[in-house]
């Protein structure tokens, strides 16, 4: 299913000031993988996911995309070459609605396929439909998250990067959600590399993971392997994840 590289993230070392945040990480993304990125809180996860937008930049290593080096390009210009994110925290914008909100996620080049890209992202999530008219601080946590999901797709992104898209989620909500994340990848081909804390269902879904600690990655393998080590489910799995 998986063919050639789309994201190569080599040696990167990022800095929050003097404080060396991630460690020389390696990471590789095909194209029409899911993979996952799982840690605890604060090991580096979402400092990689920002570093990819060059927001913090990286200081050393480089960040391959699509074949283009954009290691040092200007975060508007990574984001000009269909990379696509639903940040931690589901940055929407609150006072717009829901339909305001996916109209600013809409790239300019590509509002002829507007109306059919809406129609898709309703589909995905009716919840939204239901709530076309409505402000997006309005929604529930859960509607919030879909929303933030469903802007990012309607650049027509070739690669989605999810930063915790089930934090702070009932157990119901983040199924659909991780579903909705398994659709787009079997019926659009959609590249999506996920950083998540839910471990579980991180590495159920993806088709390869990685393990990070304090800013290294310390295992790699397919979704399937890292669920049945044992070092992974000592560690992440353990404990109410199931």
């Amino acid at each position: 299913m998986a063919g050639t590289t789309l994201l190569d993230i080599k040696g990167v070392q990022t800095y929050y000031g003097n404080i060396r945040a991630l460690n020389g990480v390696d990471v590789t993304v095909k194209q029409g993988e899911i993979v996952a990125l799982i840690g605890a809180n604060g090991a580096g996860k979402s400092t990689l996911m920002m570093t990819i937008f060059g927001a913090p930049r990286a200081r050393a290593g480089t960040i391959t995309f699509a074949g283009t080096d954009i290691t040092q390009l200007p975060t508007h210009e990574i984001a000009r070459m269909r990379i696509a994110q639903s940040p931690e925290g589901r940055r929407i914008f609150p006072r717009m609605t829901v339909m305001e909100n996916l109209q600013m996620g809409a790239s300019l080049d590509n509002l002829k396929h507007y109306d059919e890209d809406v129609e898709k992202v309703f589909t995905l999530f009716p919840r939204l439909k239901e709530r076309i008219a409505q402000r997006g601080g309005t929604l529930s946590g859960g509607e919030q998250q879909m929303l933030s999901i469903a802007r990012a797709l309607m650049a027509r992104p070739k690669l989605l990067l999810l930063d915790e898209p089930s934090l702070g989620l009932a157990p119901l909500i983040v199924k659909q959600i991780f579903d909705a994340i398994r659709e787009l990848n079997r019926t659009q081909g959609l590249t999506v590399f996920l950083v998540e804390q839910n471990a579980f269902g991180a590495l159920k879904l993806a088709t390869r993971g990685y393990v990070m600690v304090n800013g290294n990655v310390t295992m790699s393998g397919t979704g399937k392997e890292l669920l049945a080590n044992p070092e992974v489910r000592a560690a992440y799995l353990e404990g109410g994840h199931h």
